[in-house]
């Protein structure tokens, strides 16, 4: 029976010799952090919290007036026939499924394009991770949360500047994803790929 051993990057850079390990310079990044401070990430979480908010209120809209007519039945129905009683009955049942199901459907909907949103200002991010490390002089960085970084020295956090260039860019009107600095020629600094359906997050 085989045994896999989930090692994370950063062991690995102990496995390295000591000679290729005192050539690295690592640095690290918060995506999630970075996400909710560069403006158009903000913008983008207040614009689906809004979408989230009226489709809330559309829900418990129809959600009273199902309740109103589930009160204005129970205080006929002892005026009603059995047949005209069940068949109302089981009109509110089917109508209060169905408003289930188109709540359940917007949360699924408003999901998808929350991921697809941030995704795309994720997407607009790595050209920039790749300008600074490369302007450093760092050999890998890795994403704070999927790297399994439990602890790393300050001076090593980029966050704070990719925060500041990414907002740069976006007041000069310039996509941080399009024409983002080109980093000098050779292998991009790799780094962990972030998990980017946060929201969350």
């Amino acid at each position: 029976m085989s045994v896999r051993i989930a090692v994370s990057p950063l062991f690995a850079l102990l496995l390295l010799p000591t000679l290729a390990r005192a050539e690295l310079k690592v640095g690290y990044v918060d995506l999630q952090r970075a996400l909710s401070e560069v403006e158009e990430g903000r913008s983008a979480k207040a614009r689906l919290q809004s979408l989230l908010e009226a489709k809330q209120k559309e829900i418990d809209k129809e959600q009273e007036s199902l309740r109103k007519e589930k009160e204005l039945l129970d205080k006929q129905a002892s005026a009603m026939s059995e047949e005209s009683r069940l068949q109302k009955q089981t009109d509110l049942q089917k109508r209060l499924f169905e408003l289930a199901q188109k709540w359940e459907k917007g949360k699924a909907d408003m999901g998808t394009k929350e991921r697809s949103e941030l995704q795309v200002i994720f997407a607009k991010m790595d050209p920039i991770i790749a300008t600074i490390a490369q302007r450093e002089g760092m050999t890998m960085v890795f994403e704070k949360t999927d790297s399994g970084l439990v602890f790393a020295p300050a001076h090593l956090d980029l966050t704070n500047e990719l925060v500041r260039m990414y907002n740069e860019q976006s007041r000069k009107g310039n996509p941080a994803g399009s024409k983002a600095p080109t980093p000098p020629q050779g292998d991009a600094p790799k780094r962990d790929a972030p998990t980017k359906d946060s929201g969350k997050k």
